[in-house]
């Protein structure tokens, strides 16, 4: 069972993550912050994780802490779900068109964190939402997942499609690598053992 719960509460923000690696693509998203919501749910649908994402922010100050710590919980759980990681595919990656935008994201689910950001959006925000925290969510989903994470944007001028890219791929990304390989009866994907 590749499940787990995560509850982060702090001054600033209450955040509970519920996580089915197995899932249907079906879930709840409330945040408080409209586009982060709308791009969680497209990771829901993309991913086909079983995903519950609510968190209770101070949204009046601005949207940071609530992005960044869901990125924190749900990279917290997605370790826990992962377990040793046995019999997963580990390594992935997808080139996903979005309009005008082409985005490339490729993950090792390594043990080892790491994010490379190579993405320009055009506009400082999307609505009411800072496009820079699009970062800061990835950086810390992959610090508590453990993960090595890159985007390559080839193409783009939207923000919001350049965005949503950036999600989408992220989605079928991880999906693919955390399927897992029959080949490997369970085994660790290395070479060493362990990750």
């Amino acid at each position: 069972m590749r499940k787990a719960e995560i509850s982060r509460n702090t001054k600033e923000t209450n955040v509970f993550v519920a996580l089915d690696l197995d899932g249907d693509g079906k879930g709840e998203i409330a945040t408080g912050v409209g586009f982060f919501d709308h791009m969680m749910q497209l990771f829901l649908a993309h991913s086909r994780y079983g995903i519950t994402l609510k968190a209770n922010g101070d949204t009046q100050v601005d949207f940071h802490h609530t992005v960044e710590d869901a990125g924190i919980a749900l990279g917290a759980a997605f370790a826990k779900a992962l377990g040793d990681k046995g019999g997963i595919t580990r390594y992935a990656d997808t080139v996903l068109p979005m309009d005008e935008t082409l985005m490339l994201c490729a993950v090792d689910i390594s043990g080892r964190a790491h994010l490379n950001y190579d993405v320009v959006t055009y506009t400082e925000k999307v609505g009411d939402f800072d496009c820079e925290l699009v970062k800061e969510f990835l950086l810390a989903f992959v610090r508590n997942a453990g993960i090595t994470l890159h985007f390559k944007m080839f193409a783009g001028e939207n923000s919001h499609h350049i965005l949503e890219a950036v999600f989408k791929s992220l989605a079928r990304t991880l999906r693919k690598a955390t399927d897992i390989d029959e080949r490997l009866k369970g085994a660790v994907p290395s070479s060493k053992g362990a990750l």
